[in-house]
């Protein structure tokens, strides 16, 4: 295979972002020559601004720039430019597939699904059935193009920038925030992924206690008022710093932190990639959605998922009042961060 210039494209959410690092690092030891491009949503930019692996950061607007068709015509004769031999399609998007094939990039492999005849190589979309890991998947499409990906190291990663390590710097210094600290996300882009903001409090205030770690809340803007309930129950004292970090602020900030509880969101994968042991908690009962596509998969991580028994889950319809969500207790989340914390040798 003589393949020089490849593109990789990921244009849906923060956590399926950082989950596709792995293979940007398969591939740039699979043709350690080749010009490795990556394409992305602006907002998931810092994930792979500052990887080594990669020679172009790509950024595709969807909601922005490029939101009309024009201006999507418009993008894609900017890559033909590029002359790319090869592009793959990690998440299906019509939009995308459209873009490969005005782009006449000759070798295009996707998911056949949003207009995958337009691919030249198409995989079947079975993620729903949540057979395996979402990094598998993202593995899959190398394999049907003929690279054996048994050795593959399927852990992702985050390389972040001088300008990241100054920021969360000066932010550590301002809050007075040491390294000896418990990090919780008490956000989600659903509410059938989102434990009470509550119990993160009582989970806090029992993390401090036993442990003597102070506890710091992270989110973005829409997770405030999760991070003000969460801390408004607790009696010990907890640093907010919800909307105050970007993606990559982010990361490094989790870099330095001894555990991080979250609901399934971004985040998880983003404390993941950096190598800090997180605990995750799930709700609903949905193979498609569940850990064993979507949870952490470091060695010292732990999941905590209650299925609420459902015959079928309906995500945010939920009808029983997410029921799932709330058999989960912090005593059952206390537990899991103590394995955590033994296992990383804090008795």
């Amino acid at each position: 295979m003589k393949t020089k210039r490849i593109l990789i494209t990921r244009t849906d959410r923060l956590g399926d972002v950082v989950l596709s690092t792995p293979v940007i690092r398969f591939l740039r030891e699979k043709y350690p020559f080749a010009y490795i491009a990556f394409m992305v949503r602006p907002e998931n930019r810092d994930v792979v601004v500052a990887n080594p692996d990669l020679d172009e950061v790509i950024i595709y607007d969807k909601y922005g720039k490029q939101k009309s068709f024009w201006n999507t015509f418009k993008f894609a004769l900017k890559l033909r430019n590029k002359k790319f031999d090869m592009a793959i399609a990690l998440h299906p998007t019509t939009r995308v597939h459209v873009m490969f094939f005005l782009a006449d990039i000759p070798e295009r492999i996707g998911y056949d699904r949003k207009m995958g005849r337009l691919l030249t190589l198409r995989i079947k979309h079975d993620k729903q059935k949540g057979e395996k890991h979402e990094v598998d998947y993202n593995f899959d499409v190398l394999e049907k193009i003929g690279i054996d990906t048994t050795r593959a190291v399927k852990m992702p990663y985050i390389v972040t920038t001088e300008k990241h390590k100054n920021v969360v710097l000066l932010l550590r210094k301002k809050f007075n925030i040491s390294e000896n600290i418990a990090v919780f996300h008490p956000g989600a882009s659903c509410p059938s992924k989102r434990w009470s903001a509550e119990n993160f409090g009582y989970l806090a205030d029992k993390i401090t206690d036993k442990y003597g770690l102070n506890a710091v809340f992270v989110g973005g803007i829409e997770t405030e008022k999760f991070v003000k309930r969460a801390i408004n129950v607790m009696k010990n004292k907890a640093t907010n710093l919800a909307g105050k970090l970007n993606v990559g602020e982010l990361a490094e900030f989790l870099s330095k932190c001894r555990v991080f509880v979250s609901n399934d969101s971004g985040p998880v994968h983003i404390a993941v990639a950096v190598k800090t042991p997180t605990v995750a908690i799930f709700g609903r009962n949905d193979r498609g959605l569940s850990p064993k596509r979507w949870g952490p998969i470091g060695k010292n991580d732990e999941v905590v998922h209650d299925s609420g028994e459902c015959v079928e889950c309906l995500a945010h319809n939920c009808r029983k009042d997410f029921i799932c969500l709330k058999k989960i207790s912090p005593e059952e989340v206390m537990k899991a961060v103590d394995r955590i914390l033994k296992k990383a040798g804090n008795k």
